[in-house]
């Protein structure tokens, strides 16, 4: 294992800088939440008594910002890799460019990065608490064509859909629907603007969008 603090190369010069200013910016946001003012404290991580009780507190509030790091890091990776696989790279190079990852890998980490996938969501039950589908195409007419079905046949179930919406790998709204009382069927509908781009499952806005699109849906004429 290398220690950050004591090494002389872990590859080129720069990715060397890199590294350098990484390990600065944690150590100094773990100086600032210990509390260290300018000058004080430990002049590195590795400066107490290695059993001590302050060195336990240091180390573990050094894991602390490095692991919000990694966080943010791997978020930073999976919105460039989205970005990557709409303008056209393969899941070979994706994994490539997060050192050696294979295909098989990439796909599994990006299942949506790469090629053209359209994503069904649908509203289930007719009562509160309702429930929710998601389903993933090949095919933008195959998506909404199922869509359309599982709406038209909730009528028939409690716990049937009542809306639908298809989704492209963009997370923006292609085709939405919903249960007409007054046709007895699926009527296509517009959705206001703030719910035509859908944010990605892994992020705490997604929730949000989804139960937003749930009341637009409850509030139907």
């Amino acid at each position: 294992m290398t220690d950050l603090w004591h090494f002389t190369d872990i590859g080129d010069e720069a990715r060397d800088q890199f590294a350098l200013k990484m390990r600065d910016m944690v150590w100094h946001e773990t100086r600032r939440r210990l509390g260290y003012g300018e000058g004080k404290g430990p002049h590195s991580v590795n400066a107490l008594a290695p059993t001590s009780a302050a060195a336990k507190r240091l180390h573990l509030v050094y894991m602390e910002v490095a692991a919000e790091v990694d966080s943010v890091a791997r978020r930073l990776v999976d919105d460039a890799a989205v970005r990557a696989g709409r303008a056209g790279a393969s899941y070979t190079e994706l994994g490539e460019a997060v050192g050696g990852l294979s295909r098989q890998a990439a796909r599994k980490r990006w299942p949506e990065a790469v090629g053209t996938h359209w994503v069904l969501y649908t509203i289930t039950g007719k009562e509160p608490p309702r429930g929710r589908a998601t389903s993933l195409y090949r095919s933008k007419d195959k998506a909404i064509e199922r869509g359309r079905t599982a709406v038209d046949e909730g009528a028939l179930a409690d716990d049937g859909a009542i809306a639908a919406v298809v989704v492209n790998s963009g997370r923006e709204v292609e085709w939405a629907c919903w249960f007409n009382d007054a046709i007895w069927g699926p009527e296509e509908t517009e959705l206001p603007e703030d719910l035509r781009s859908v944010p990605a499952p892994e992020a705490p806005e997604h929730t949000d969008w989804q139960w937003r699109w749930e009341q637009f849906v409850s509030r139907r004429p």
